[in-house]
């Protein structure tokens, strides 16, 4: 599978991805991923920043709301519609496009840092992608990306449960097993009942690889690793979000902050 079929798989996933992600029915990423990958960002205000694969916009209008000045782009024609009509209606100054993250459409050492929330593992070929990030950072730049845990979204795994119905472990297999855009089905568990029977499922090509091997490809691209996260629910999020409480079982997301040299 290569890039521009990923990209048609995610013109047909994007207006209900759109419709329930803005209706807050991505838990995960509203009170888990996203508070963490900000928390851990560098001050970013006056700087040019990349947004790879940014869907609908959602973490670049917050990073664009700490002051940088941002570029993003999604290989899907529909999220890139989307974007620019949410920056029309709340203007951050976006500039949003259509492209491939396995050829940007951008000069050298244009920008000072890339950030990528949740869409590298989606993405096929990852070395021309870490290539073409590297080429278009300053020197001394950085690239913040957060992706599926390698070591828990194996291509086999299975929750364990306890006697009342609760995740309290979770079974993981073929770990060694890379999947090169091999699809999943599912759709956000917090969707209301009545757009679960209206709404297809999402259909999600994976593209797996070890952590080793996800360490090793920012290694030979030139990055020097220099942070790392494993985010879990906090309190208060458990506290608004009680579905959340797995995600204090095993590590749902790794979030990774790397440097140019």
């Amino acid at each position: 599978m290569n890039h521009g079929d990923v990209g048609r798989i995610w013109d047909e996933n994007a207006a209900a991805w759109t419709r329930l992600t803005r209706m807050g029915c991505d838990v995960l990423r509203d009170y888990v991923n996203t508070p963490a990958f900000l928390e851990m960002l560098p001050e970013v205000a006056g700087l040019r920043g990349l947004d790879i694969g940014c869907g609908e916009g959602h973490n670049t209008r917050l990073v664009a709301g700490k002051g940088a000045r941002m570029t993003a782009f999604d290989i899907s024609r529909i999220f890139v519609q989307q974007a620019h009509a949410y920056e029309r209606d709340l203007p951050l100054y976006i500039s949003y496009l259509r492209a491939s993250a396995v050829e940007l459409p951008f000069a050298a050492e244009a920008f000072d840092f890339a950030m990528a929330t949740m869409s590298l593992m989606d993405m096929p070929e990852h070395e021309r992608v870490m290539g073409e990030v590297h080429r278009v950072l300053k020197p001394g730049g950085f690239l913040q990306f957060s992706i599926s845990h390698p070591c828990f979204a194996t291509p086999r795994w299975k929750w364990i449960l306890d006697e009342e119905g609760n995740r309290i472990a979770m079974e993981c297999g073929d770990y060694f097993q890379e999947l090169h855009g091999e699809m999943e089905h599912w759709i956000f568990s917090n969707t209301p009942a009545e757009l679960k029977d209206e709404l297809p499922e999402f259909h999600i090509p994976r593209f797996t690889r070890t952590l080793s091997a996800w360490m090793n490809l920012l290694l030979d691209a030139g990055f020097a690793i220099e942070r790392l996260d494993e985010p879990c629910a906090s309190d208060e999020a458990l506290a608004r979000q009680p579905t959340l409480a797995d995600s204090r079982v095993i590590a749902y997301t790794l979030i990774v902050r790397c440097r140019k040299a």
